[in-house]
């Protein structure tokens, strides 16, 4: 049955009566096989509709209830969720005092569950909480797309799910059958309703017993209240600005404050807010002047807000200090992470992906190498999207150092598992760059950290940063806008789409070579540490192309397919580092071309293949490819190249069938087979 009862409870900074509002629901007043909705005066829908698709309905398949029989059951078979979209409202947007939300959930093995809370009676205004609990058992808590608290809950029995909020102090906590997961300060520190909505194809769960309670909060007279420590996590050593929000929980007008901000209980850094005017209920951010350094282990930054208005202590000194802990990082030594996602411009929910690179990206510099893998628009490399296309089961898709598949909104717990692992070889990349004829010469140089063997490959990827484009092909689809989809990176307020004069597009894959999977055997059958190998890439650099704006990124793929380690350089930093003369292995010299070695690799193939050279000399080159009945079906001058190279041939337009490879060094011409399977 469902019950809301008021109670009167006494407040600790004012002597009169407050009244808390409860609500629970076990469902068992309700009549199975029907829609929640019209039986309900609490529960409604996403859109106000009850009774429709939208509605959840009431089933006897499951429950928790003590010699009850009944819950609420919630699934999908649509890759983005839905339809099935159950709201209950918690009786008016709160924002201070004390709010309790409690239920049950059961969630089959492999299966996901998902719910949020909105800040405002307007579904879609304000997501304030994101939850997801994945098919591996992980629970995600998360605010505005950032990751507030991360743990795990049982498969195939009941657990109790608890979220307790200070909304004075802004402070959050999780529980899981009684037991705290962790707590975090919430960027949007009210609540309004939750929404349960099966978010994906694989979304399976019952709900149960739901309850929430509210104590509201009387204000003092003069109040300033410390509510939030904005300060991101990362990797040891960075450097990182601290924004803090303080509140005015009074009710008198706040002009100024100062505040005192401590990292591990050090040397306060002292800062005075004057000339305001922040009314009851307001809020504002103070962005602290002084940078804090991240270290090793826990840090702790603490707050504390005093001399409210000048006048020293205010009516409530319980909120006056608030604090958050966060533990950064210790990253491996030479280690890069790779995210290679799968997006389009026709997708309407690649925004997300969008988002969720660029601030990765932010985050972690020269830590991260980040390569968009276009689908079916301007921006496709063929090879590589059919590459990532059979490991992906949709867009928006990613690969973290090419492990498991995960949305992208996942990134940053991927590459935080992935960043303290010792690579097996340090990767540098040099390149030479000619401005007129926009030839980029690239080497890629592997010294090998840690003893290997097996089949180690290396490969070479080109991107490029704030891509534009014209016509309609290049507008972005966009499920954001509106924000009924929730806040996600600015993308809320644009249009769907996006017209293409709005968008700039980063990390885009140009350039793969050799292929997916790398040169195999780069490194022989076995490498000591120490060891170096250096390969030579070769890319001419379209007009459109900005060079000021490509990254190069060199691959170390270790015998699984797995990436071990990459380098990501901008042509810049590449020519700096210097351009590296290197060895092609596993090729024959040919006796038309006896200043040369050339091969071609692999052959067959179905998608691409690989010239390569090395040459012994500067030396002009040539490519031209014939088809049996001898039409030319592709060909390119490289101009002089000397040392190793790896020139790209890309075979997804040809028929099947043989070609005639023609390498034309100095005028002296080697000709090679190549199958298109």
């Amino acid at each position: 049955m469902k019950k809301i009862v008021t109670l009167a409870l006494g407040c600790i900074v004012a002597s009169s009566l407050l009244q808390a509002q409860t609500f629970s629901d076990d469902f068992e007043s309700y009549t199975s096989g029907i829609k929640l909705g019209p039986q309900s005066t609490n529960w409604t829908t996403w859109s106000g509709v009850d009774g429709g698709t939208n509605d959840v309905g009431v089933v006897t398949t499951d429950n928790h209830t003590t010699g009850g029989t009944k819950s609420i059951y919630f699934s999908s078979t649509a890759a983005t969720g839905g339809p099935t979209d159950c709201v209950l409202h918690f009786g008016g947007v709160h924002s201070t005092g004390h709010f309790t939300y409690t239920s049950w959930f059961k969630i089959p093995t492999g299966k996901t569950a998902y719910f949020n809370f909105q800040g405002t009676a307007t579904m879609g205004g304000l997501y304030t909480l994101d939850c997801f609990m994945d098919a591996t058992g992980n629970v995600s808590i998360q605010n505005s797309g950032t990751e507030m608290l991360a743990t795990t809950h049982p498969f195939n029995s009941w657990f109790e799910l608890k979220i307790d909020v200070n909304m004075n102090s802004n402070h959050w906590e999780l529980f899981i059958n009684g037991v705290s997961q962790g707590s975090w300060a919430n960027t949007a520190n009210q609540v309004e309703a939750i929404d349960i909505y099966p978010a994906d194809a694989s979304a399976s769960y019952w709900v149960d017993d739901v309850s929430y309670t509210y104590t509201p909060y009387t204000l003092p007279s003069l109040n300033g209240a410390g509510n939030l420590v904005g300060v991101a996590n990362g990797l040891v050593g960075q450097s990182r600005n601290i924004a803090i929000t303080v509140r005015n929980l009074g009710t008198t007008t706040i002009n100024s404050f100062d505040l005192a901000v401590t990292q591990n209980a050090g040397t306060p850094v002292n800062q005075s807010v004057t000339g305001l005017t922040l009314a009851s209920l307001a809020s504002t951010v103070v962005n602290i002047t002084t940078p804090f350094t991240l270290v090793a282990g826990p840090n702790t930054f603490t707050a504390t807000v005093s001399n409210v208005n000048g006048l020293g202590a205010d009516g409530d000194a319980t909120d006056d200090v608030i604090s958050t802990t966060i533990t950064p990082v210790t990253a491996a030594v030479g280690k890069v992470v790779v995210a290679e996602e799968g997006t389009g411009t026709w997708c309407q929910w690649c925004p997300r992906g969008a988002v969720y690179m660029d601030a990765m990206a932010d985050k972690y510099q020269s830590y991260f190498a980040g390569i968009a893998v276009h689908n079916s628009d301007p921006m496709t490399v063929t090879a590589y999207d059919a590459a990532i296309g059979a490991l992906i089961s949709g867009y928006p898709s990613a690969l973290v150092d090419r492990g498991p598949v995960i949305d992208p909104s996942g990134l940053e717990g991927q590459i935080l598992s992935r960043i303290v692992v010792a690579p097996k070889g340090l990767v540098v990349n040099g390149a030479t760059f000619n401005t007129t004829t926009r030839v980029l010469n690239v080497s890629v140089t592997t010294t090998i950290a840690q003893a290997i063997s097996g089949n180690y490959k290396t490969a070479c990827v080109i991107t490029e940063d704030s891509v534009t484009g014209t016509g309609s092909s290049y507008n972005q689809a966009n499920n954001y806008s509106g924000g009924g989809s929730g806040v996600m990176g600015g993308f809320e307020l644009l249009g769907n789409p996006v017209p293409a004069a709005q968008m700039n597009y980063n990390h885009v894959a140009r350039f793969l070579s050799p292929d997916f999977t790398g040169i195999p055997n780069a490194f022989g059958a076995s490498a000591a540490v120490g060891a170096v190998f250096t390969y030579n890439f070769s890319f001419t650099l379209p007009a459109a192309y900005d060079a000021n704006q490509v990254h190069i990124i060199g691959l170390f793929i270790d015998p699984t397919g797995k990436i071990d380690n990459a380098g990501s350089a901008t042509i810049a930093q590449a020519v700096s580092n210097g351009f590296v003369l290197g060895a092609t292995a596993g090729v024959n010299t040919i006796a038309d071309a006896p200043d040369a070695q050339v091969s071609v690799y692999p052959n067959p193939s179905s998608t691409n293949s690989t010239i390569s050279l090395n040459l012994l000399k500067e030396s002009s080159v040539q490519v031209a490819i014939y088809a049996v009945d001898g039409s030319l079906v592709a060909s390119k001058d490289y101009g002089k190249l000397n040392g190793g190279m790896l020139l790209p041939v890309e075979m997804s337009t040809f028929k099947a069938g043989m070609y005639f490879v023609n390498v034309t060094i100095d005028g002296k011409t080697a000709v090679e087979k190549l199958i298109k399977e």
